[in-house]
């Protein structure tokens, strides 16, 4: 085992065009009364900030910048758990048995072959994401057909770029056997991970995502543990791909943020590109 691969999933394994990214405007344009419904630039641009992977603080940041010219956020007094509910009942649906939302319509960018090959070239691979577990789940176990991966989603560790959950998901990674539920030490707090028998320097970690907050991910992880060699890999996500201009400047702004690479779906991360490494 000489590298580890960790996929984030929004963006990556699907697509989230027309389902969260569509329940963030649809949040917005419900709070605004109707005002406002935020294009797909929009939220692309404070997406790049890199610090609003949450989707339900990016929508509430949404509404708040929206309403800021007329009056103070302390006067407008959102409820953040009404936002939450009502985003789910467009992205989850309304049925609290079944995913009847967005989400069922979500199309898939990676196939269980691609995963299939890594595991035959000796390439453990696993899940680090600020969706929820349900969500996470549904298309990974339901959609994807994989039998309990290795994934660290939002209930199991801060939101990104906080490096927490990737430390976390690779741990899980190198100690055998794999575990069927993931699980971030007690209080969140960061320990290196023990030296493997064996190897003098332990397997890189190539950490795949759509978002700067994926790629400062990856810088604050080199920080914390420099002794690794950590790897963030870029995929544009589809929605960005309509036009070249759009697509250059989204690969520019993940490449400033620190992506050793830039792909345009996350199977052209192939095996030999990882030796490479």
């Amino acid at each position: 085992m000489r590298a580890i691969v960790v996929f984030d999933i929004d963006g990556v394994v699907r697509d989230v065009s027309g389902s969260y990214r569509r329940a963030i405007a649809d949040t917005v344009e419900h709070f605004t009364f109707l005002e406002y419904r935020p294009t797909s630039v929009e939220i692309d641009q404070l997406k790049s900030e890199g610090i609003w992977n949450n989707d339900w603080e990016a929508s509430q940041e949404l509404i708040y910048r929206y309403k800021e010219n007329q009056t103070s956020r302390e006067q407008l007094q959102l409820n953040y758990n009404s936002i939450v509910a009502f985003f789910q009942s467009r992205y989850r649906g309304t049925d609290p048995q079944n995913m009847t939302g967005y989400i069922c319509d979500e199309p898939l960018l990676l196939q269980p072959s691609y995963l299939e090959e890594l595991t035959l070239a000796g390439i453990p691979w696993g899940f680090f994401s600020g969706a929820t577990r349900a969500s996470a789940n549904y298309v990974l176990e339901k959609r994807l057909g994989l039998k309990s991966p290795v994934l660290i989603a939002m209930e199991d560790a801060p939101s990104k770029p906080d490096p927490t959950g990737l430390f976390a998901t690779v741990r899980l990674l190198e100690s055998p056997p794999r575990p069927t539920r993931s699980q971030v030490p007690p209080g969140n707090a960061y320990t290196p991970a023990p030296p493997l028998e064996g190897i003098d320097k332990p397997p890189i970690v190539v950490y795949v995502g759509d978002t700067v907050a994926d790629m400062y991910t990856v810088e604050k992880a080199r920080q914390l543990e420099p002794k690794r060699t950590w790897i963030g890999v870029g995929v544009l996500p589809p929605h960005v791909q309509e036009t070249a201009a759009r697509r250059d400047a989204y690969a520019e702004t993940l490449l400033k943020a620190g992506a050793a690479v830039v792909l345009s779906n996350v199977e052209e991360l192939t095996i030999a590109k990882i030796q490479e490494w």
